[in-house]
């Protein structure tokens, strides 16, 4: 990494900042969620989880936690994987009856999400989609704090217990948009990696891409240099382009993922592939939540937008449905051969960190190298040879980069500029790769 590339340029930021959860992580830490509650001064709270989880052991384990400090619990388990604006508000009702003191949630990024997007509507009012960026929203700003927030991760892949944004998607035009501020981060985030032993191995595939491609948009991000000046500190966002801090998450998560992501998804008792993973997603959201993603986030949208008549393995899930990771990565290849030509270098550190081998390729070659070593490791986890394999072909390029060019925060972030007919061209490409 050249220093050269947090040079300041004109106009733009010359200063970053940090922030993460207090954070827990090792087997066995769900276990003190009720003591972590407890020293919050919590007396009562609302318990985040979903259908699936709710009568399972994870949240069983919660629960006797909270008893045993006295802490009462209501429980709000209406949620559809891909969370959407009627679920947030129908949640944000029930925080507003229930008067909790702090919210605890259980489950994978859907859940989290979720909590993090009722709590903004409880303690500040309005729909959802008023938060989202302009023009499918007001840009209206989270104007203070929400409640409190226990954040218990049970996927190795979204790290949405360590960020201060939150996916929702809207139903009125059947696509996911972000809300961002630092005042939604999490107060607290429990890791526990006992939560992936039982994940079936489509499921780890799937979380391990979101956070391995959480990681390379991350590294590959323009930089926070060469995003305009806030001027009010209080103001300026978490995602802010990519710093030193967000690279060194980053870094490692990479090659945890390039170690142990093919190990995970094979084989379920390989506790040291899965731990691993479960803090290569941790760190992942730490880069997320302090830099931000790009073009292979904003064109996931457009897949899972458009999606018709598809299922996925091992996803208990009506049709049409993409898992969040597989929308990501059906792309990635393609995509980072395009954003390659703005920082070469960037691009071949990530795939060197991803294990790729890079001997005697020049930084001309970033892209290629790049986008095979994520084609090898697609194919050693059984992911969708891209979009076709996806239900998409050549007839569907124009509507997805339609779809997904309203992603204009994240399109922003990518190190190469980009218009509509360039996402035709990354899309293009992403039709199949072998």
């Amino acid at each position: 990494m050249g220093c050269q590339y947090f040079e300041p340029t004109e106009g733009g930021a010359n200063t970053y900042t940090v922030a993460i959860p207090k954070l827990t992580f090792g087997r066995g830490s769900l276990a003190e969620v009720g003591q972590r509650a407890a020293a919050l001064g919590f007396k009562k709270v609302t318990l985040f989880t979903d259908g699936m989880l709710e009568q399972g052991p994870l949240v069983e384990l919660v629960k006797q936690s909270l008893q045993k400090q006295n802490i009462e619990f209501n429980v709000f388990s209406d949620i559809r994987i891909e969370p959407d604006d009627d679920g947030v508000m129908n949640a944000a009702s029930m925080l507003i009856d229930a008067q909790p003191d702090g919210v605890i949630s259980v489950g994978g990024g859907s859940v989290i999400d979720t909590a993090k997007a009722a709590m903004v509507i409880a303690a500040h009012g309005g729909h959802i989609r008023e938060y989202f960026a302009a023009p499918i929203g007001s840009g209206k700003a989270v104007s203070g704090p929400v409640l409190p927030h226990i954040a218990c991760a049970t996927t190795s892949g979204t790290g949405s217990e360590c960020t201060s944004i939150t996916v929702i998607r809207l139903n009125e035009l059947n696509t996911k948009f972000v809300v961002a501020s630092p005042h939604i981060l999490p107060t607290v985030a429990i890791v526990d990696p006992q939560c992936c032993d039982s994940l079936p191995g489509n499921v780890v595939a799937s979380t391990g891409f979101d956070l391995l491609c959480h990681a390379l948009e991350c590294y590959t991000a323009r930089a926070y240099t060469q995003h305009l000046e806030v001027k009010d500190p209080n103001a300026r966002q978490l995602i802010q382009g990519a710093n030193p801090f967000s690279d060194l998450s980053a870094q490692k998560a990479l090659e945890i993922a390039g170690q142990y992501l093919a190990r995970g998804v094979a084989d379920s008792s390989d506790t040291e592939a899965r731990d691993n993973l479960m803090w290569g997603a941790t760190l992942a959201g730490i880069a997320f939540g302090n830099s931000g993603t790009h073009l292979p986030h904003a064109m996931s949208y457009g897949v899972t937008h458009l999606m018709n008549d598809i299922t996925s393995k091992d996803y208990q899930v009506a049709s049409p449905f993409i898992p969040h990771g597989i929308s990501v990565v059906v792309s990635a290849p393609s995509i980072f051969k395009y954003t390659a030509e703005a920082q070469p270098e960037r691009h071949m550190e990530g795939a060197a960190y991803l294990g790729a081998d890079v001997k005697g390729a020049s930084t001309q070659d970033a892209g290629e190298v790049l986008s095979k070593r994520l084609i090898e490791l697609m194919r050693a986890t059984h992911i969708p040879n891209g979009l076709n394999a996806v239900g998409f072909d050549e007839s569907h390029i124009n509507a997805l980069a339609e779809s997904s060019f309203r992603q204009q925060r994240a399109i922003a972030n990518a190190p190469r500029e980009s218009n509509l007919v360039d996402l035709e061209n990354m899309y293009s490409g992403a039709l199949s790769y072998w």
